[in-house]
């Protein structure tokens, strides 16, 4: 029987052993180490990379969340400010005192028709201390004209062209 020589590091084998011994690779894996070395340094390097992008794309989108509020709370603020605007032009004594100054006066009793045509109600004139002068945009233009006779002032009672 012949020997074979005794692998450096390792102690010699028989039987089985000796069997298996032979399906594994005796020299160094260098070349089976290197791809794993290149694979967990790409890995670590896409790692990287990714938590880079998506480190800047939260501080764009906290930047841009930033910017909209600043903008909604300017809007508010805005939107506050006319409101007190309307409220105030809307109040009863600020309407009655643009109504004064248009030559408004308070009506009367009002009269109410049925869909039927029927009256209910029987109105009364509106009471002024002076005549109200209240002109369409076009009349301001002919109101410095001295007035012709067709333009008398009606009474209130008369009826309204148009309606």
């Amino acid at each position: 029987m012949t020997r074979k020589p005794e692998l450096k590091g390792r102690p010699e084998l028989r039987g089985r052993a000796a069997r298996l011994a032979h399906l594994l690779p005796t020299g160094r894996a260098q070349a089976a180490r290197t791809p794993f070395v290149l694979l967990v340094v790409l890995l670590l390097g896409g790692g990287l990379i990714g938590l880079l992008v998506l480190n800047s794309a939260l501080s764009e989108g906290a930047f841009r969340l930033d910017d909209l509020q600043r903008e909604t709370k300017e809007l508010t603020d805005e939107e506050q400010a006319l409101q007190r605007d309307i409220d105030g032009y809307s109040a009863p004594d600020a309407l009655q005192r643009r109504a004064r100054e248009l030559g408004m006066v308070p009506g009367g009793d009002p009269a109410f028709l049925d869909p039927d045509g029927k009256v209910k109600g029987v109105p009364s004139p509106a009471s002024a201390a002076r005549a109200p002068l209240v002109l369409a945009p076009e009349a301001l233009a002919t109101a410095t004209a001295p007035p012709s006779p067709q333009s008398a002032p009606r009474s209130p009672h008369a009826p309204t062209p148009g309606r």
